[in-house]
């Protein structure tokens, strides 16, 4: 059996590439509102981050999103985002070492 392709991203802040899997996608939707996107499958212009705080801040210094996303992201909506990257954080990493268990 053929073995798959596993599609690849590069995190926007420190420009390493990994597997789409290992990163939180940032989303703008088509109503211009930026959120982010466990799933992976909103519909929008996405941006991809590693999972750790440190690349969130290295986004926000660098200002890495606005030109990811097109779009100019105010320091609310960074700041915003920043609350909410904690939050999904862990669980992205318990997620994360649930899928290494399955396989």
């Amino acid at each position: 059996m053929k073995q798959r392709k596993i599609p690849l991203r590069k995190c926007v802040a420190c420009q390493q590439m990994m597997p789409k899997k290992e990163l939180i996608r940032v989303v703008k939707t088509p109503t211009d509102e930026i959120m982010i996107d466990l799933s992976g499958k909103k519909a929008g212009r996405g941006a991809y981050l590693c999972g750790k705080l440190s690349c969130f801040k290295l986004a926000k210094k660098s200002r890495a999103l606005d030109r990811a996303l097109k779009a100019t992201v105010s320091p609310a909506i960074y700041d915003a985002l920043e609350q909410d990257f904690i939050k999904v954080e862990d669980e992205f990493i318990a997620g994360k070492e649930t899928m290494v268990d399955d396989e």
